[in-house]
């Protein structure tokens, strides 16, 4: 039983970190654009952001598994050209919490650029940085607690997914069964020990990473004000 748990919970953090590296790298330059554009269809693509907030997670996991099932045709042209099958893996639950907490990053990166000056920009151009240059030494750095917050709430959001999962994963045990579905199937048991076991090391750890993330947030503020 020992060891279930901690290959549970072992695959439950893999996902979660992986699931943040790749948010992070698809985050900040579409954050960046959304705060910036005046574009026409900009509605549009907040609304694609946004829509896992509002979407019930198994309605999202329901198409994602229609999406990449390998009797779909996409799925079918994944796995041919490139051997991949997403359904009923660890790579296809990186891809359905990519998609589902990606509002979770997204809003608060676009948030502090948004707040940023503009002529915090504008002195930096001024100075001949390149836009790339500007984005990483100028306006990243100064929006380092809208950062560390997108971090830290996809991080945790994923790690208490539950619907996505189970539908694009199903529950195998070492492959896809993470802590949510593992509380799930213990109670479903009535052994409510091992369920006590998940549910308090999930509420601890969310816990201890939401205290972390004030704490550091009012750090920087107070250096701000320095």
């Amino acid at each position: 039983m020992e060891d279930t748990f901690f290959q549970t919970m072992k695959l439950t953090f893999e996902l979660a970190t992986v699931t943040t590296l790749i948010l992070l790298f698809i985050a900040i330059p579409l954050a960046y654009f959304l705060s910036q554009t005046r574009w026409i269809f900009k509605p549009v693509l907040e609304a694609l952001v946004s829509l896992p907030l509002v979407l019930p997670p198994s309605v999202l996991g329901f198409y994602l598994l229609l999406a990449f099932s390998p009797k779909n045709s996409f799925g079918v042209w994944l796995e041919q050209n490139f051997d991949i099958r997403l359904v009923f893996s660890f790579e296809g639950l990186v891809v359905a919490s990519v998609i589902f907490s990606l509002p979770f990053m997204v809003h608060p990166i676009q948030s502090g650029f948004a707040a940023l000056p503009k002529n915090l920009t504008y002195a930096a151009y001024t100075l001949g940085k390149s836009k790339i240059n500007t984005l990483f030494y100028v306006l990243l750095p100064n929006i380092r607690s809208s950062l560390l917050t997108g971090i830290v709430i996809s991080f945790a959001h994923t790690i208490g997914e539950f619907g996505v999962v189970l539908m694009m994963g199903g529950n195998i045990a070492g492959e896809t069964r993470v802590a949510s579905i593992a509380i799930y199937d213990e109670v479903e048991a009535l052994n409510y020990s091992v369920a006590n076991q998940y549910a308090l090391t999930l509420f601890i750890i969310s816990f201890v990473i939401l205290l972390f993330v004030y704490a550091l947030n009012k750090h920087f503020m107070r250096q701000g004000m320095q």
